[in-house]
C-alpha cells in the first residue's frame, strides 16, 4: 500500500484555511479586497460577535452570473491573472483565488450574487447605473438586459460542502454571509480571542481600507450598531494610474477621510514627493534582473500625511503605511520613516504617517506572505532612501516655512575648538540691553542649501524646492476682541523680534469653512520679550498668543547644526590614533557590510582597515569619540549605519557624540541672560534647519494660542 496519497479537497481547503483565515478579520480582509477588485462603490460590512457568529459584507460591484458563482467557490479560480508573468506586476488587491473556497470551507457560507447591468455609452462611471426606480413591482431586486431578466444566484455552503444553488432577486452586485466561523475546527476556534479583541482587529484593517480607498463609501455595522458611515469622497478616480492623479485632489480627499475617523485634533503635514529612481549598482540584482530592467519604470511617489513635530505615539500602532493602496508591512520603511524624523523625536516615541508609495507594480513582489500583509521591494535601499528623503523635505519645509535655510560655517574640527566655538556662540551674560533696541534678523541667501541632517553629499534632487509640499498647523487667529489694541506689557515687550514671512502654506480645513489664510510658522512672525520663568523658559507674545521657549534646548539645536555643518564642510575630519590599535571579528553579514562603508568611515575619522576576512583594525578614532570597548563601538556603528540605510551621512555615527558635547555647552536651566541675548538666541533658532526640536527630539519652542487661553479659562466652551 503506497504511503503517499492525495488529500481530498474539503481537507486541502481546510489546510489553506490555516494560512488564509487566521482570524475573523482575515474573513473581512479577503471578502473587502475582492469587493474592492470588482469595482464596487459601496460597501456595507456587519459583523456579531467579534466576527464569530456573522461576517457579512456587502457590495455594489460588478458582481457575477451563475457559472462563475459556482467557479469562484474552485481552489485557484480567480479573474485577477492568468498567466506565470502577470505574477511579476500584480495591480490588484487579490489574485491567488484560495479565499472563498478556504472560507467556506470553514464556516457556513452563503454567496449571493447578481451582474451589474452594463452602463449606457453616454453615462459617466462614477454614475451608478442601476436606478432605485428600476426595481419590478414585485419587490425583486432582478433586473433586465436586453429585455431578458437578469436574476440572481445564491450558493449555499456548509463546511466546504455545497447545500444549495438557486436564483434569487438581489441588487446587482455581491453580499457574502459568513456563520459560526471555525465551527467544524474547535481547535482553531478556542484559540481565537474575545469578541472585543476581534472586532478591533476587524475595525482596523477596515479603517486602513477606508484611507486607501476614499471614493469608496464604507459602511459598519457591529452587533446591529452602526459604527460609522464614511461617505464616497468625490474628486478621488481609483482608476487613475499611479502618479498620474491630482494631487490636489487625491490628498484634499485623504484628508478628508482622515477627520472623518480621527477628528480634527491631530496636526498632520501634507506629503508629495516625485522622484525618479537611480539604477541599481548593486551587480548581482543587475544580473539577476537583466530580463526586467528595460520594464521597470523609474517612475517614484509618496504622498499622503505626516505628523507635524510633536505628533507622535508610544507603539507604531497609527503608523499607516500603502504600497500601490496596499496596506503594506516592512521594516526596512518603518526605517526609513524614523530616519526621516531623525533629531525630530524623542528617543522611544514613533511618528503618525498616513502615506501612500506608488511605484511600477513589476518593482514590488507582493506574494512573498499568505495573507499578502508583507511586500518584498526590488530596491529595498532606494525605496528606504526616497522615503525618507520624502519626510526630511516636509519637515524641513515645516520648520522653514518653505525657504532654505541657513546656518553658520566654521572652521577648526578638532575636540579642542568644538570647546571653543561652544563657548563662543554662547551669548555674552553681561551684554547691556538698551530699552530701544531692536533685532533685525540678517536676509536669507536665495542660494543657500538646506542642511542635510543624516543624508549623504548630493543625496537632495535638483528638483527638492519645487516639490509641492504643504504644511499644515491647525492654529486659528484669534478674533478680534481677543487682542486688545492697548494690552499692558512689560518693560521688554517692545523688543520685538521682527522677521520676514514667507509664502503663505496650507492648512487643514474641514470641507464646510470658508478658506482662510494659513499662519505663518511660529518663528516667521514678530515675538515680544517677555520675561524668563525659572530661569529656563522665555515668554514671548504674539499676536497669535504665547510662546515658551526653553533656552537650553535651544541653544542646543544652535550649536549642534553649527557643529554639523562645519563637520559637513570638511573634507575629512581629524583622526587620534590609538596607542594600542584593537582588533573585531564580525560575522560574515556584518562584516559585509562594513566593508561597503569603509570609505565613509575614514572620511569621518575612524580608522577601520580590513585584518583578515572577518576581522577589522581599528586604529584610530575622531578626537571627540571615546569609547572604552573596541568591539561594542564598531558593533553599534553598523547596527546604526543599517538601520539609517546606506545613503546616509558618514557623519551619523558621530552624531550622538556632538549632542551630548553641545548638551554640556548650551546654557543651563539657571544661566540668567539678558533680553538681548534671549533675542539674539531666538535669532539663531530661527536660522537652524530643525529649529523646533533640540537634537535628543524634545521640543524648543511651544505655542498657547488665544482660543486654546480663553478655553482654559472658561471664555469658550
Amino acid at each position: 500500500m503506497n504511503r503517499i496519497r492525495l488529500l481530498p479537497e474539503q481537507v486541502a481547503n481546510q489546510i489553506a484555511a490555516g494560512e488564509v483565515v487566521e482570524r475573523p478579520a482575515s474573513v473581512v480582509k479577503e471578502l473587502v479586497e475582492n469587493a474592492l477588485d470588482a469595482q464596487a462603490r459601496r460597501i456595507t460590512v456587519e459583523i456579531q460577535a467579534g466576527g464569530r457568529s456573522l461576517i457579512r459584507v456587502t457590495d455594489d460591484g460588478i458582481g457575477m452570473n451563475r457559472d462563475d458563482a459556482l467557479l469562484c467557490l474552485e481552489r485557484h479560480a480567480t479573474s485577477k491573472i492568468q498567466r506565470a508573468e502577470d505574477l511579476a506586476a500584480i495591480a490588484t488587491m487579490g489574485f491567488r483565488g484560495e479565499a472563498l473556497p478556504s472560507i467556506a470551507s470553514v464556516s457556513r457560507f452563503t454567496l449571493t450574487t447578481r451582474e451589474r447591468e452594463p452602463a449606457p455609452l453616454n453615462m459617466p462611471p462614477c454614475v451608478p447605473p442601476a436606478d432605485p426606480s428600476s426595481t419590478p413591482a414585485n419587490g425583486s431586486a432582478a433586473g433586465t438586459r436586453g429585455g431578458a431578466l437578469v436574476e440572481g444566484t445564491r450558493v449555499v455552503i456548509a463546511g466546504g460542502k455545497i447545500l444549495e444553488v438557486k436564483a434569487a432577486g438581489c441588487a446587482p452586485g455581491t453580499s457574502v454571509e459568513v456563520r459560526q466561523l471555525f465551527f467544524n475546527l474547535p481547535a482553531r476556534r478556542k484559540f481565537l480571542r474575545s469578541e472585543e479583541t476581534e472586532a478591533a482587529h476587524i475595525q482596523h484593517y477596515l479603517t486602513l481600507a477606508a484611507l486607501a480607498f476614499p471614493e469608496v463609501a464604507f459602511t459598519f455595522h457591529k452587533d446591529g450598531r452602526l459604527i460609522w458611515q464614511l461617505p464616497a469622497t468625490r474628486g478621488c478616480d481609483a482608476s487613475s494610474p499611479a502618479g498620474q492623479g491630482d494631487a490636489s485632489l487625491r490628498l484634499a480627499a485623504l484628508r478628508e477621510r482622515l477627520r472623518a475617523l480621527y477628528g480634527d485634533e491631530r496636526r498632520f503635514l501634507a506629503v508629495d514627493f516625485s522622484a525618479s529612481m537611480s539604477p541599481s549598482s548593486d551587480a548581482s540584482d543587475q544580473s539577476d534582473r537583466s530580463d526586467q530592467s528595460d520594464t521597470l519604470a523609474p517612475f517614484f511617489r509618496v504622498w499622503g500625511y505626516i505628523g507635524a513635530p510633536g505628533v507622535s505615539r508610544a507603539t507604531r500602532e497609527d503608523q499607516h503605511l500603502f504600497v500601490n493602496r496596499r496596506p503594506v508591512e516592512n521594516r526596512g520603511l518603518n526605517w526609513a520613516l524614523l530616519e526621516g524624523y531623525h533629531t525630530a523625536l524623542m528617543k522611544g516615541r514613533y511618528p503618525v504617517c498616513c502615506l501612500f508609495l506608488e511605484l511600477d507594480p513589476a518593482a514590488v513582489d507582493v506574494n512573498i506572505h499568505p495573507a499578502k500583509r508583507e511586500v518584498k521591494f526590488h530596491r529595498e535601499f532606494e525605496v528606504r532612501r526616497l522615503v525618507t528623503q520624502a519626510v526630511r523635505q516636509t519637515l524641513l519645509a515645516f520648520h522653514t516655512g518653505g525657504v532654505s535655510p541657513k546656518s553658520e560655517v566654521r572652521s577648526p574640527r578638532s575636540e579642542a575648538a568644538l570647546d571653543e566655538s561652544a563657548q563662543a556662540a554662547l551669548p555674552n551674560f553681561q551684554a547691556k540691553l538698551s530699552p530701544a533696541s531692536v533685532v533685525e534678523p540678517a536676509p536669507r541667501p536665495a542660494q543657500q542649501p538646506p542642511l542635510k541632517m543624516g543624508f549623504a553629499p548630493g543625496a537632495m534632487p535638483a528638483n527638492a524646492a519645487e516639490s509641492p509640499i504643504a504644511s499644515c498647523q491647525p492654529q486659528v487667529p484669534p478674533p478680534a476682541s481677543a487682542v486688545p489694541s492697548k494690552r499692558p506689557a512689560p518693560d521688554l515687550a517692545h523688543h520685538a523680534l521682527r522677521i520676514t514671512p514667507p509664502a503663505p502654506s496650507s492648512i487643514l480645513h474641514p470641507p464646510s469653512s470658508p478658506p482662510s489664510p494659513a499662519p505663518k510658522p511660529l518663528l516667521e512672525v514678530p515675538l515680544r520679550l517677555i520675561g524668563v520663568v525659572g530661569r529656563l523658559y522665555v515668554l514671548f507674545e504674539s499676536d497669535r498668543g504665547l510662546v515658551l521657549m526653553d533656552q537650553h534646548a535651544a541653544h542646543e539645536r544652535v550649536l549642534f547644526e553649527q557643529v554639523l555643518e562645519r563637520m559637513e564642510r570638511g573634507d575629512q575630519s581629524p583622526a587620534q590614533k590609538l596607542l594600542l590599535p584593537e582588533t573585531v571579528e564580525l560575522s560574515v553579514r556584518d562584516s559585509a557590510f562594513l566593508r561597503e562603508q569603509l570609505p565613509a568611515l575614514v572620511r569621518l575619522g575612524v580608522g577601520l582597515s580590513e585584518f583578515g576576512e572577518r576581522t577589522f583594525l581599528l586604529d584610530a578614532l575622531p578626537p571627540f569619540v571615546k569609547v572604552s570597548d573596541a568591539r561594542r563601538f564598531v558593533l553599534d556603528l553598523v547596527d546604526e549605519l543599517k538601520s539609517a540605510g546606506q545613503e546616509v551621512n558618514a557623519l551619523r555615527p558621530g552624531e550622538h557624540t556632538v549632542a551630548k558635547t553641545v548638551c554640556r555647552h548650551a546654557v543651563k536651566a539657571n544661566d540668567p541672560l539678558a533680553g538681548a541675548e534671549l533675542l539674539k538666541l531666538v535669532e539663531a533658532l530661527r536660522r537652524c534647519a530643525m529649529p523646533y526640536t533640540c537634537p535628543h527630539g524634545r521640543p524648543t519652542l511651544i505655542e498657547l494660542s488665544y482660543r486654546e487661553l480663553e478655553k482654559k479659562f472658561g471664555r469658550l466652551q
